[in-house]
Parts: structure tokens; sequence; C-alpha cells
């Protein structure tokens, strides 16, 4: 996807805000199947309204390409306020929260930034998911000196960006830069011995991204990769994919790599297998299209099974040490278990919180300025966040881990992380089989 460049200037605002106020007609989206994580789209909810204390922003997507996703991700935030609210605070006065939902647009990720920035005057916002709405979201970030932690935008991009001081240390994220996850991808599909593969990708940072990243790894341990002269980069608003489906599976690859989106994605997959050229072909797919909801948006095949069924892929995993307690934090909370994603937006929000307090100071620049003392520092490992609050308001130095992994957030706001390796039963049901490390 082409870089967007957003520029922001006071007369933004104006239009920011009444770009916002249409979007909170949107409803509230239907929660997906097999997902009790679901929140309610909240273009501009506030969970508690104390003016004294920290104010952090989320800007996720709860309807959009990337909605079931990110329906799984955006009860974290409100958790985690709760949780820090009910056990003090923050500086000695409550967290407060206003949701935005980013409708995964970048238009709409723009605005609600500049919203969150300008008028809510939030210290951090946990966002965005997608890459391409972070990319439009930092460049309104950085100027209002708001620090930006995102939950899932992996694109390399910001690595790069971050290396030229572009984002000026107000820019992190929870979930490790697809170099990673292209890394662990070309591992597995090696150990499954595919030679041959051929990629098609959603033409954005995330896509693009990926598929770079993919390219060099496979190619690096002998592998081929059977279209790289002539890429096959889908439009994110097509909704027809006959010619690119048509591409993708020439040439008889052994496996062919779809980094999609679920909604734009299953339009593909179907398309695919309609013109009965995904058989024999392994499906590979990453962290995109991982949602329960995904298999039955491609549907059936004639025989009654899911035309997904046997698809491999990854997703960046979540092992950290506190992930026990925040899966039965959120069981007591909200029940069930936790969707995609939602421990690395827990872990957001808590190195907001966390920094915060060992600054002693509710700002942006401070905020900033201890990400990485509080995350990756030689203090006391923590991963409760109430303990580690205690702690920094004591006077001492902590290592948060939590619960997506140990989030030491280095010098470009990036984590390694590890992947889950899930796959597609003939019943649709995704489930977990293996995990694979980029190391």
């Amino acid at each position: 996807m082409s870089r967007l460049r957003v520029s922001l200037a006071l007369s933004i605002a104006t239009i920011a805000s009444g770009f916002l106020l249409a979007a909170c007609e949107n409803p509230t989206p239907p929660t997906p199947t097999g997902s009790s994580s679901a929140s309610p789209a909240a273009t501009a909810t506030s969970t508690t309204s104390d003016a004294k204390g920290l104010k952090i922003g989320s800007l996720l997507p709860t309807t959009g390409d990337l909605a079931s996703i990110g329906q799984q991700m955006v009860g974290s935030v409100p958790l985690l306020v709760d949780t820090v609210n009910a056990c003090g605070g923050v500086n000695g006065e409550k967290v407060s929260l206003v949701q935005v939902d980013d409708q995964t647009d970048p238009k709409a990720g723009a605005a609600g930034m500049t919203k969150l920035a300008t008028l809510d005057k939030v210290a951090g916002v946990v966002g965005s998911f997608a890459s391409s709405v972070s990319t439009a979201a930092v460049s309104v970030a950085v100027p209002n000196k708001v620090m930006l932690i995102s939950p899932g935008s992996t694109s390399p991009v910001f690595t790069d960006k971050a290396k030229k001081g572009d984002f000026k240390s107000f820019w992190a994220r929870t979930a490790p830069p697809d170099t990673y996850q292209a890394l662990a991808l070309a591992q597995l599909a090696r150990k499954k011995g595919f030679k041959r593969v051929s990629t098609v990708v959603i033409n954005n940072d995330y896509g693009v991204g990926f598929e770079k990243a993919f390219v060099e790894t496979f190619e690096k341990l002998g592998g081929t990769v059977i279209n790289k002269d002539k890429p096959i980069r889908y439009d994110p608003k097509a909704q027809t994919f006959d010619t690119e489906a048509t591409a993708a599976f020439a040439g008889k690859p052994d496996a062919v790599l779809g980094v999609l989106y679920a909604e734009t994605g299953s339009l593909f997959l179907k398309a695919a297998y309609q013109q009965g050229v995904t058989k024999g072909v392994q499906i590979l797919l990453t962290d995109g299209v991982k949602s329960p909801t995904f298999p039955d948006q491609v549907g059936k095949a004639s025989d009654g099974k899911y035309i997904l069924s046997g698809a491999i892929g990854t997703v960046p995993g979540s092992s950290g040490p506190g992930l026990e307690n925040f899966n039965k934090l959120w069981k007591d909370k909200k029940g069930g278990s936790p969707g995609e994603y939602a421990p690395q937006a827990w872990d957001a929000a808590a190195l907001l919180v966390l920094a915060a307090q060992a600054a002693k100071e509710n700002t942006g620049t401070a905020i900033a300025g201890k990400i990485r003392e509080v995350s990756a520092g030689k203090g006391t490992p923590v991963s409760d966040v109430c303990e580690g609050l205690k702690l920094l308001k004591a006077g001492k130095q902590i290592n948060y881990q939590g619960a997506s992994g140990d989030v030491d957030v280095d010098a470009n706001g990036d984590v390694i992380g590890t992947y889950d390796v899930w796959t597609v039963g003939d019943d649709g049901k995704i489930k977990v089989i293996d995990k694979v490390s980029p190391k």
C-alpha cells in the first residue's frame, strides 16, 4: 500500500470532529460466532471522566475489514483501566479512557487520532491494529506528543521509520514486526517441504511489507517464489478476485501464501475454490485472517467440508508470565476466553499506565521517556500491573512481563515474540497445533 501521509494543521480538528460525529452513527457490530470478547463500537465513549488523572485512548477496529479481529481485542483496554482504577489508579488519580472505532480505514484513523489528541487531549493511545491506519495515526500522534502503542500493526515500515527518527520515541508496539513473522512462516513452509510458493497480498503496508520479508527469507532458505517478478497485490477495496485467483495459483505452486484481511480475503479464497485451482495446493495464511468466523466467511465445499480445511497459518502467540492471570480475569469479568491480540492490547495499555507512574507525570512526553525503562529495564520483574504500580509508587524500578510476552521494547519500539501455528479442521474450527520462533 502506498504510505499515507497525513498533514496535521489546526483546521483538521474541525474536519476530524465532524467526521467522527458521522462515524458515531455506525451501529454496534454483532458478536462474532465463537467469540465472547466483542465490545460495543464506541467511537467516542469515556469509561471514566476524571479530568485530573491520566487520560488514555484506544483506536481499534470494531467495524471494517478487520472488525472480526478488532472486536476480539477491544475489550482489553477498558478491562485494564478498570483493574488499575480498582487498585488505586495512577499518580493518585483514576485513569480515564476514550474509545474510538477506526473502522479499519486510514482516513477514519487519522480523524480519530486527531480527536483524541486535540479535543480529548489524551496522553497515550492503544492503537491502531491495521498498519495502514497506524501509519495515518502516528503522523498525528507525534507532533501532538501523544504516545501511540499498537497491539497489532506489524509492518516492517515502522521499524525503518523509527530508525530514521521519524517517531521521536512516540511509537511502540506489543506485536512483533512482520520481518519476524515472515521468517517464522518461511521456516514453517520449508519444514513442510514446500519448495515453490507463490504469494498474493493486500496492497497496503501490512501486505507488501510481509511479502517482501517472506520472499527474502524463503529464498535464503532455498525456496523459490514463482511470482516474485510479478507480485499479486489486490486493492483493499476490491470486491471481485477472479483475475487474482487465476494468477496466484498459476504455475503449479506447492503452496500459496495469502497475506489478507478477512472480508476481502474470504472473497479471494472463495473465488479460487470456485475456479478449481486450489486442489492439491497448500494454503498458507497469516494473522490478518485468524478469527473464529473466517472459515464461515469463506464457506463450504460441495462435500460439506470447509473450503479452508487443512489451511495452515501463523499468528503472534501469547506466552507471557501474565497470560494465565489475564485469561482468568477475562473469564471472571467477561466470560469465555480472550480472542486474538487481546493480550497484546492489554499489554499496550499496561505500558502506558506503568510508564506514566514511573514518570510521576501524566503527559505523552513523560510516558514516551519511560516506556523502555518499565518494559526492558533492570528493575524487578512483574507480570501483575497493580504490583508494578505499587512498586513504582514506592520509588522502585520494574521490568513488566506481560500477558503476550516479555514485551521488551527496543529502541525502534519493537518486540520479538513467538508465533502460534494454526490450522482449520474439516468442521471449520481453528486450532493451534505448534509454535515456531523466528530466532
